[in-house]
């Protein structure tokens, strides 16, 4: 079993207090808290190696290019991709998504039909819609039931010849679920269709392995996986991605440069234009060794016991209301309590202490469907504890009378 207060005692913002209070982070799915090895490789990059990469000579450079090229070295090992130029830099998960939008777009034609679900962040429904208008082509939808799960047998019915590409979350960062990707993989293929997933809210949660799930693209954001802002991965197949176009141009992306005729570098470099965020990659390199320092299993296993454990005693509570019941779901509570507001709610959290999210999350369709503005939201991280629900739980019995009186 995990040392959980080991590994809190690795996350020096957990010891903060919030209006005087201890702070309880219920927040993760927005973005997780920071280990000590990341903040300090990021200051000892700034502080000893600070250099830009790829272009120099001088030991600086070439020390700098080292530490961002191992930290692709390192994700490539972690989800299993077979070559470390398929390990493409990118801001983050929405950057990724619109990375292939513009570029594997390009291949696409007028009638041409891309798939996404009822239940994507709106990264992943923007993006395909501007590809629909400029291209001619048409998105379809995978619906939803109550419980918050995905209409595989329509899915079925949706997928043709005309399919070209499949756009969906790994696991919904609204409702907690986790989608059945591998079929989803399997029967996209089946018809000719290649297929992104969407892993910002899963490669934290679950082991990943690009190569068994074999989808052709994996996008995700290091800010939710322990890492620094701004830095993400678009994991693609490396034939995919030599026979996609540029989505930017400008350094380090060509070969070679003429007034009249550019030719464009080879992967990983092609998709990666300008100056990258240097102290980004390493940062996330290093909060891969951190994964890479946990059991999966017993992530799991502990995450799971908090979304049971948090689940059966907020059932307790008079007039909530659960939105996500899927079998298959991980670290996420999103509900509402009946008569209350959860903005009134999540305020008078916050002056306790507790930090949640609450609105649409992004996700403004699923509460469409749901009818609702929008919901609380508590996600776990391998740092939380039942203590910490505790503290949470208590707070909502003192909130609750106060905002219903």
């Amino acid at each position: 079993m995990m040392d959980i207060q080991k590994i809190r005692s690795q996350f020096p913002i957990l010891e903060e207090k919030i209006h005087g209070k201890p702070l309880v982070y219920f927040d993760n799915g927005a973005t997780t808290q920071k280990p000590l090895s990341v903040i300090n490789r990021i200051e000892n990059y700034y502080t000893k190696e600070n250099a830009n990469i790829h272009r120099g000579v001088h030991t600086l450079s070439q020390e700098a290019t080292t530490a961002y090229e191992n930290a692709r070295n390192t994700i490539q090992t972690y989800i299993g991709a077979q070559h470390n130029h398929e390990i493409i830099f990118t801001k983050g998960t929405t950057d990724g998504i619109n990375l292939v939008a513009n570029s594997f777009g390009e291949l696409l034609k007028p009638g041409d039909e891309i798939i996404i679900s009822a239940m994507e962040h709106h990264s992943n429904i923007v993006p395909w819609q501007m590809l629909c208008e400029r291209k001619g082509c048409k998105l379809r939808i995978i619906p939803m039931n109550a419980k918050g799960e995905l209409e595989l047998e329509v899915f079925e019915r949706l997928l043709s010849e005309r399919t070209k590409l499949v756009a969906v979350t790994h696991i919904s960062n609204s409702l907690g679920t986790v989608n059945d990707v591998e079929q989803i993989i399997k029967k996209s293929h089946a018809v000719g269709a290649k297929v992104l997933i969407d892993g910002a809210q899963s490669i934290q949660h679950i082991k990943v392995d690009v190569q068994a799930l074999d989808c052709d693209f994996y996008v995700f954001s290091g800010h939710k996986l322990f890492g620094p802002t701004g830095i993400g991965v678009l994991y693609g197949k490396e034939a995919l991605l030599n026979n996609m176009p540029p989505y930017q141009g400008g350094g380090d992306m060509i070969k070679e440069v003429t007034l009249t005729k550019t030719t464009y570098n080879d992967l990983p470099h092609k998709f990666e234009a300008g100056t990258p965020n240097i102290a980004g990659g390493i940062g996330l390199g290093t909060a891969f060794e951190f994964l890479n320092s946990l059991n999966m299993d017993d992530v799991v296993a502990h995450e799971q016991e908090l979304l049971n454990y948090a689940t059966q005693a907020l059932t307790k509570i008079e007039g909530i209301q659960f939105y996500g019941e899927a079998a298959n779901k991980t670290s996420v509570i999103s509900f509402l309590i009946e008569g209350l507001h959860p903005y009134d709610v999540g305020t008078l959290l916050d002056k306790m202490g507790i930090a949640v999210r609450t609105g649409h999350h992004c996700t403004q369709p699923v509460m469409d469907q749901f009818k609702i503005p929008g919901t609380i939201r508590a996600s776990f991280a391998i740092y939380n504890t039942k203590e910490e629900v505790d503290i949470f739980i208590k707070a909502l019995e003192r909130i609750i009378p106060i905002l219903k009186n």
